[in-house]
């Protein structure tokens, strides 16, 4: 028997990258997935063709995570379809560096909304509906262990997830709900080519300076979610899982 199976999760962010594979690993794990996006419907949609191919079950709900109206029905439309929510894992997210000279209010606004704030939403339109044994999972970033120049905004919203990440384990724990966050090192995704890290002297750094001698794959991450999610992590709340390689 899969580990998650009569789980339903919802992961944000889930159309393409981190959150694509996540989405499918917990599917494969015996998970129903909601697959949220905010714009890329099609792509969306191949995740969720995707699973249902291998035999999951798996729904594509647009939403802005950013807005709180939009949460909410996410999160019903959740209910509707499956009847319960179980998983949550906050992985939406953007960044941009900036040099400190180069900061603005809108650049803020940018990061913070989608980082911080979203998470916030999506976990609190998710809590009333969240039993006993449920797990939620944050998405931050080894940014806040090796504090890179330029990522002031950036790295404040991921130091904003894992101290939120502590507070939340002590606020739902006595609900029996875990909450935990993956950091992730630097990961090869779509992303990662279309911004030329790819190939980079930015990635050729990252491997000297990782113990393992090589950047993340997408189902590095998406394994330690699934561990996460799963009653093999029932003792586990309250931590930052650091997914890089060993770089520090």
């Amino acid at each position: 028997m899969s580990k998650l199976n009569g789980k339903v999760a919802l992961v944000t962010g889930a159309s393409k990258g981190i959150g694509a594979g996540i989405a499918r690993r917990l599917a494969s794990e015996g998970a129903k997935v909601v697959v949220n996006f905010a714009s890329s419907e099609s792509e969306a949609n191949e995740v969720v063709a995707k699973i249902e191919g291998d035999g999951g079950r798996a729904i594509a709900v647009r939403a802005d995570i950013r807005s709180k109206s939009a949460v909410d029905v996410l999160v019903q439309s959740t209910i509707d379809h499956f009847g319960r929510l179980d998983i949550v894992v906050n992985n939406a997210g953007i960044y941009q560096f900036a040099k400190i000279e180069a900061t603005t209010e809108a650049l803020y606004r940018l990061q913070f909304d989608l980082n911080v704030l979203g998470p916030l939403l999506v976990t609190g339109a998710a809590a009333p509906f969240l039993a006993e044994g449920s797990s939620v999972i944050n998405i931050s970033s080894f940014v806040t262990r090796i504090l890179p120049a330029e990522s002031a905004i950036y790295s404040g919203t991921k130091g904003a997830i894992d101290a939120i990440t502590g507070v939340l384990s002590r606020e739902l724990g006595p609900r029996g709900i875990r909450v935990n966050s993956v950091n992730p090192g630097l990961i090869e995704t779509d992303g990662t080519h279309a911004n030329g890290v790819m190939g980079s002297e930015f990635q050729a750094w990252n491997e000297q300076q990782t113990p393992l001698g090589r950047i993340g794959q997408v189902t590095d991450i998406a394994s330690i979610v699934s561990f996460l999610a799963s009653g093999d992590a029932g003792w586990v709340t309250g931590e930052r899982i650091v997914g890089s390689g060993g770089m520090r």
